[in-house]
């Protein structure tokens, strides 16, 4: 049946209830920091915007969105006269991003074969 009412001789399938993405991580930069911190310890401000090609500004945005939401911490010091930004993903960031990969495995099903 199409939303209309009337039928189309298409047979539906029952749509499963979309799941809901989290709108801190479905960000392109903020996904892709996330995953590159979940391999890690901890990672350099330097080696993450090398690793996602941004920019410093965008990339300390994004970085702050994060932090604001408690999925990464971040740690300021200084080495040898130069300051050091450290990030790491925290507890809450860790079960965040698993559970944004079920949301998104979820929502594509069939298509990916689950």
């Amino acid at each position: 049946m199409r939303a209309d009412g009337s039928n189309t001789g298409i047979r539906e399938r029952h749509m499963p209830e979309l799941p809901e993405l989290n709108p801190v991580i479905h960000g392109k930069l903020r996904l892709a920091l996330l995953s590159l911190l979940a391999g890690v310890e901890e990672a350099e401000f330097t080696w993450l915007r090398t690793k996602t090609g941004s920019t410093d500004g965008n990339l300390g945005a994004q970085l702050m969105k994060l932090e604001e939401a408690g999925y990464v911490a971040v740690e300021k010091k200084f080495v040898q006269r130069k300051p050091q930004t450290l990030y790491r993903m925290t507890e809450a960031g860790r079960t965040a991003l698993s559970e944004y990969v079920a949301a998104l495995k979820q929502l594509l099903g069939a298509a990916i074969g689950d």
